[in-house]
């Protein structure tokens, strides 16, 4: 079984990976996450791709989850990046989410702390993680822990029909 990270100063607060067998937890959390970011019809994903993503024969994909005096409370879900600027990789964070009766226990803190203790000890670059625009209260903690905003950079996706338009260009 995975270590588990030692509880936290409080003894209430526990990360771990992600176990094989827990996808549907993990796609929980998910589904939990695209509510409250009122994007809850836009969630395809299934308990077998989630399964598939983590724990198949090449996961390219992590999930740590935290635990609240042993119930899960959250998760983390990231997978490594590559900055050619530096030449080196990182951790882009794709999902953090704490579950809203678990908020203002330092879970979220908790589970960027395990990703920067990995980055720092795997000799990585940098962690990073993008946050919608209208959430002013995690914009703050992330600002409160020495974030930057990234204000420069504009996100572009190709996805569906664009997505299978462009790859029918190539020969």
């Amino acid at each position: 079984m995975p270590k588990t990270d030692k509880p936290g100063r409080d003894g209430r607060i526990a990360i771990r990976p992600a176990w094989p067998g827990e996808a549907g937890l993990v796609l929980s959390f998910i589904r939990e996450l695209a509510e409250f970011e009122k994007l809850g019809d836009e969630v395809t994903a299934s308990e077998q791709r989630i399964d598939r993503a983590l724990f198949g024969p090449m996961p390219r994909a992590f999930c740590d989850i935290a635990e609240w005096e042993g119930e899960p409370a959250g998760f983390a879900l990231w997978f490594y990046n590559f900055s050619t600027f530096r030449g080196q990789h990182g951790i882009y964070l794709e999902d953090l989410f704490v579950k809203p009766g678990f908020r203002g226990k330092g879970i979220g803190k908790a589970l960027l702390a395990r990703l920067a203790r990995r980055c720092v000890e795997e000799g990585l670059g940098r962690l990073e993680w993008w946050v919608l625009d209208w959430n002013e209260a995690a914009i703050d903690v992330y600002r409160s822990l020495g974030a930057e905003a990234m204000d420069e950079w504009t996100v572009f996706r190709l996805s569906g029909e664009a997505l299978d338009r462009l790859a029918g260009q190539v020969e």
